[in-house]
């Protein structure tokens, strides 16, 4: 059972009736290409700072890789009864919010306890303000005394399918990725470069943002990160030594 199986039998149980999709077409595992939808979450706040940012995303995933993903990313709010059918979440912003209440907290706990995955985007990139502020704040109130830890260089999400050196964004606030980690899995990656403002284009297709000061060698390491976040939240075990291999053959074999 993979981790997207397992959270829509979770849902299943915690709804206590048939949620519409939860449970159909759980062979699709055998199917050639993966399915995955990136779903945003609500909050009280200025929850999206990058509107246009996931379709550029979605695109090179799927030029890249043999993932299938759904062509619009999903808005979903913490409160929402089909939010266990989105195993990964992306949560996004620049200044602070108002903190989760108790509901919302035991909802995610219990999302990320059970297989789900969160992808923090911190768009302002200022330590201890902002964006910042609330997002350590929420967490110490998920995960009570699981500290936010620097991932190490040979960490899977760095090699799940590029081998990275550099984490890329719009800007460099922090040469590294932060997480936190239940037993050998780390359902919670959190980057303070803003990944979205480095994949985001307008409307004519323009980049919306200068990424300094690499350039766009910088929006590369950007763009290969998120998809190395969206295989890994994809795979079915979190085995570091394994978990790039079956993306790696299907690039080589492509």
């Amino acid at each position: 059972m993979n981790r997207r199986q397992f959270v829509r039998i979770l849902a299943y149980g915690l709804s206590g009736s048939l949620l519409p999709g939860v449970l159909d077409a759980a062979e699709s595992d055998d199917k050639r290409r993966l399915q995955f939808t990136f779903a945003q979450v609500k909050y009280r706040g200025d929850w999206n700072p990058h509107p246009l940012a996931v379709t550029p995303l979605l695109e090179e995933l799927m030029a890249r890789t043999s993932v299938e993903a759904a062509n619009a990313k999903r808005e979903v709010t913490l409160s929402d009864r089909d939010l266990f059918n989105y195993p990964f979440l992306y949560l996004a912003g620049k200044y602070e919010f108002e903190p989760f209440n108790q509901e919302e907290v035991e909802t995610l706990r219990r999302f990320l306890s059970y297989g789900g995955f969160l992808l923090i985007d911190d768009a302002l990139g200022q330590q201890g303000y902002g964006f910042d502020k609330s997002v350590r704040r929420e967490l110490q109130r998920i995960f009570p005394g699981n500290e936010l830890k620097r991932l190490p260089s040979g960490h899977a999400a760095l090699r799940s399918y590029y081998l990275l050196r550099r984490v890329g964004g719009v800007r460099i606030a922090s040469p590294n990725l932060e997480g936190i980690s239940i037993g050998t899995s780390t359902p919670v990656i959190y980057c303070q470069n803003d990944l979205g403002g480095a994949w985001e284009r307008d409307q004519l297709g323009n980049w919306t943002n200068p990424c300094t000061p690499g350039g766009e060698p910088q929006r590369k390491d950007a763009f290969h990160l998120g998809i190395n976040i969206i295989l890994y939240a994809m795979t079915e075990n979190y085995k570091d030594d394994l978990i790039h291999v079956p993306f790696i053959r299907r690039r080589l074999t492509r």
